[in-house]
């Protein structure tokens, strides 16, 4: 009985997480971010909507991040997640008219790749001074 109650307690958690991702996501995708945007830029709508994209990119990269298979995958979409930070952070610079994104961005992809060496060691079962 304990099993059973258990794994509805876990279904409900999901159904509920599920159901919170979906009205974020419609949330992103109808109304994106109009706080951070300038209404006067040229191409808004081209900028509210790539936003939006890479919102939900970044999403699916976290779900392969949770899920993955094995080891490797999970580094891979560790690595696509940096990238879309860098894509998010480029956004922002446009958009706000401010530079210090893109410096935020460059610190972003430098770090994502030393990350992804230091993990592509681990797996391989090296020490970091090898």
């Amino acid at each position: 009985m304990f099993k059973k109650r258990k794994g509805l307690v876990k279904t409900v958690r999901y159904f509920i997480s599920a159901l919170l991702l979906a009205v974020i996501l419609s949330a992103l995708l109808f109304h994106p971010l109009n706080i951070l945007m300038y209404p006067d830029l040229p191409f808004l709508n081209i900028l509210k909507r790539g936003m939006s994209i890479i919102l939900l990119s970044a999403f699916f990269c976290l779900f392969r991040v949770l899920r993955g298979p094995n080891a490797a995958d999970r580094i891979v979409g560790m690595d696509m997640l940096g990238i879309l930070i860098v894509g998010i952070c480029a956004l922002l610079s446009i958009s706000t008219k401010r530079s210090w994104y893109m410096d935020i961005g460059i610190a972003w992809a430098l770090q994502s790749f030393i990350s992804t060496l230091a993990f592509a060691k681990f797996l391989e079962g090296k020490d970091f001074d090898e």
